[in-house]
This record gives structure tokens, C-alpha cells and sequence, in this order.
């Protein structure tokens, strides 16, 4: 489906992602559910690279969650396998035989244990996967793995989206230095809480998997969980990050040593650039959000209220028709269930204060909001007044797009 849908106008180029030693990548087409296009990824990893992840908080998930979290606790990666077309979610009994079937089947050619091997599925729910044909295929698709089969592997996981996702980052451990490079798909059934969302991201850098979970979980706060494209959460959510170890930067043990911060950094930017290239191919998405919120009782309470006005249906086709209809954005925060007082409240959009302290601005002129609406990237201010906590989430336009592609899904 994804090559017949027009190219987001929010889209970024796919960056050069150079090889990063200990990773090969590999896509091929294993007809999963797709005609004509790669719908199977893997990736091999060096012996001794250790892994962590986060996933859906969705109460129903699909096979391949239940299998890496599983998988997860034993802190080591070899082989990573993931097809698009199918999510292998509610298939019951055939869902988990799948699993072990195919990370059998990795395990076989990489040598190494079951438990060492990840999968994601992305795409229809509640279809068996056809899991032989993805074992058909691995052997010849790790016979083409390379180190630099990054940008085929980010097309090979694409459903709806319209465009691949990559970012890297370059930075230093301790004066050596260290890469972060990543790939991400995602375009609908987009809330992440750990849409359809995946990201696989690796670094060259020695980190242990206790160190690596803590870091990974801390980004995805600030990076993943303050986006939305249609607050749907998905049942196949899931972040892996995957660290080889061949820089060979000095070892580390606590994620609060200094000399993480600027990996820390890198890290952090390398999950919000992939979080909002989701964003930015958001199904039918024509502009994109990005909303600000102080004042709140806390940062907890400021990032819902964020989420609220970022989820809102009203202030979205606002967005979407060019409205600058600022009483949908004072809707959102009143219905958020945070702490909030309309005799406090100030909302701005693009830099311009609408309403200040529950009241319009006097001689509030309305032209330069109008030229702000019309552009692609629209920001939007709400200081609720009452104390000090901040957040931020990020979301996009709904358009008749989104129900286009979403009312033929299946088809």
C-alpha cells in the first residue's frame, strides 16, 4: 500500500547512514502480503552486542512483543527479524507458534540461541501470520546481509508510510567516538506508550544492557511518548536499541557517569528526530504540531495537557482548515482532567498571545496568527498559570486523507 500512497509533504530526505561495524542489514521481498515490494528485514549483529527496548503498554500485543520482552532479559542480541504487511496480533496459538518457529529459524543461520534473536511484525491484525514464508526466505536474505543495507531495511519496514525514516548521530564517550544511527516506521495508529510504530536504532558504543535500558527509557519519555498522529496506541509498538561494542570506548557502568553526557545528548536528539519523522508522515498529514505547555502543577500534568490538545480531533481540522480558532485549544486544556483555571490561562499560536489571563488581548490582531496557520510547521503556546511544570508534545493535521487510507486499509 505504501507505494501508492502520495509522498507526506512534511517529508525528509533519508540521511546517508554509513556502515557501522558489528551491524549488516539486509531486505528482500517474501510476498507476506505485498506484491512487488520488500516486506522482510534482518539484521545480524557482532557476538557480544547487548540490547534494550521498550514496547506498547497496549493490553492486547502482538506475538513478537510477548517474545522480546522475553527475549530482553537476557540482555544480548544476534539477530533481529521483521516483515511488514502482517502484525502477528491477536492469532493466538499460531501467533506464538510463529515466533518460535522464525526465531528458530535466524538462530540456525547466525549460530546462536533462540533467545538472542528479536522480531517485529507490523500491519493487519487478526490475519495468521504465514511464518513459512518468511523461513522460505531468511536464508537467502542473510546470504545478501551488508553493512550497508540501512536504507533498504528502513523501506522494507514501511506499510502505510510514505516515506523511510533514518537519523545518526556522531558523538564521544570519554574522548573516543561513537556512532548512534537508526531506522523507524510509522504513520497510523500512532500514540506510542512504552503506532503503528517501530524503530530499531544501533551504536558502536560499549555499554551494558543494564546502562543501555536506563538510557533508552529515559529518551523515549521525551521523545516517542510526546508524539501522535491519531492517539490510537498500537499493539505492535517497539524500540530496540542495539549496542556492538567495537569503538571501544572505556567501559561504563553507571548511567549516570559524566562521561555519558554527550552520548546521552546524541541519543536523546537521535529519538526525537526519528519520533517526529512519524509525525511528519502522519496518515493524510498535510501540517504539523508542535505544542508547548508551562505554568502546569507539574511536568506530568503539562505533558497531558499537551497530549490532550495534540489529540484533539476539534483543534486538529482546525489546524487542517487553516483555523485560527483558538476556543478549540481552551476546549482541549479544560477537558484535559489536569489542574487548570480559566482566569489563568494565556494561549498563543505562532509566537503571537492570543488570550491572556482567561481574556482576550486587547487589540488582539488576528493577521499574523492567519500567515502562521498557513504554513506547514504551526506552534501553539499554553501557560496555564498556576506554577512551573513544562512539556511539550508534537502531532499533525487531521485531513480526509487520513480517512482515505485508513477506510481502505484492508483492501
Amino acid at each position: 500500500m505504501a507505494d501508492a500512497l502520495p509522498t507526506s509533504p512534511l517529508a525528509r530526505p533519508f540521511p546517508e547512514l554509513k556502515p557501522m561495524a558489528g551491524v549488516r542489514f539486509g531486505a528482500t521481498a517474501a510476498g507476506i502480503r505485498y506484491a512487488g515490494r520488500t516486506d522482510l528485514v534482518m539484521a545480524e549483529f557482532t557476538p557480544g552486542t547487548t540490547v534494550a527496548g521498550v514496547f506498547t503498554r497496549s493490553k492486547c500485543p502482538g506475538a513478537p512483543v510477548d517474545w522480546c520482552r522475553a527475549a530482553l532479559a537476557g540482555g544480548v542480541a544476534r539477530a533481529l527479524v521483521v516483515n511488514a504487511g502482517n502484525a502477528n496480533v491477536f492469532t493466538g496459538r499460531a501467533g506464538y507458534e510463529a515466533t518460535q518457529a522464525n526465531a528458530a529459524d535466524a538462530a540456525r543461520l547466525t549460530q546462536c540461541a533462540a533467545s538472542e534473536v528479536f522480531l517485529a511484525s507490523t500491519g493487519v491484525i487478526g490475519e495468521v501470520l504465514p511464518y513459512r514464508k518468511i523461513s522460505d526466505a531468511l536464508p537467502g536474505l542473510y546470504a545478501t546481509l551488508s553493512d550497508d543495507g540501512w536504507e533498504g531495511a528502513a523501506r522494507g519496514i514501511m506499510t502505510t508510510d510514505t516515506f523511510p525514516k533514518g537519523a545518526v548521530r556522531e558523538t564521544t564517550i570519554a574522548g573516543t567516538t561513537v556512532r548512534i544511527q537508526g531506522i523507524a516506521k510509522g504513520s497510523g495508529m500512532i500514540a506510542p506508550d512504552m503506532a503503528t510504530m517501530l524503530a530499531f536504532i544501533a551504536t558502536d558504543a560499549v555499554l551494558p544492557a543494564p546502562v543501555l535500558q536506563t538510557l533508552l527509557s529515559r529518551g523515549t519519555e521525551k521523545s516517542f511518548n510526546c508524539t501522535t498522529v491519531d492517539s490510537d496506541t498500537s499493539t505492535s509498538d517497539m524500540v530496540l536499541l542495539f549496542a556492538t561494542g567495537r569503538a571501544g570506548n572505556p567501559a561504563i557502568t553507571d548511567a549516570h557517569d559524566p562521561a555519558l553526557a554527550d552520548f546521552i545528548q546524541a541519543l536523546d536528539s537521535l529519538l526525537l528526530e526519528l519520533a517526529l519523522l512519524v509525525v511528519r508522515d502522519g496518515e493524510g498529514a498535510t501540517k504539523m504540531m508542535h505544542i508547548r505547555v508551562t505554568g502546569a502543577t507539574s511536568d506530568e500534568s503539562a505533558k497531558r495537557v499537551a497530549m490532550a490538545i495534540a489529540n484533539s480531533p476539534l483543534v486538529k481540522t482546525a489546524i487542517a482548515g487553516e483555523d485560527a480558532n483558538w476556543g478549540r485549544v481552551v476546549m482541549a486544556v479544560g477537558k484535559s482532567g489536569e489542574p487548570a483555571n480559566r482566569d489563568t490561562l494565556s494561549v498563543g499560536i505562532g509566537g503571537t498571545w492570543i488570550a491572556r489571563n482567561g481574556t482576550v488581548v486587547a487589540g488582539y490582531d488576528e493577521t499574523p496568527v492567519v500567515a502562521h496557520m498557513k504554513g506547514q510547521e504551526i506552534e501553539i503556546d499554553v501557560d496555564l498559570g498556576l506554577a512551573n511544570g513544562i512539556g511539550q508534545a508534537w502531532t499533525c493535521d487531521l485531513t480526509h486523507g487520513y480517512i482515505d487510507i485508513n477506510g481502505s486499509y484492508r483492501s
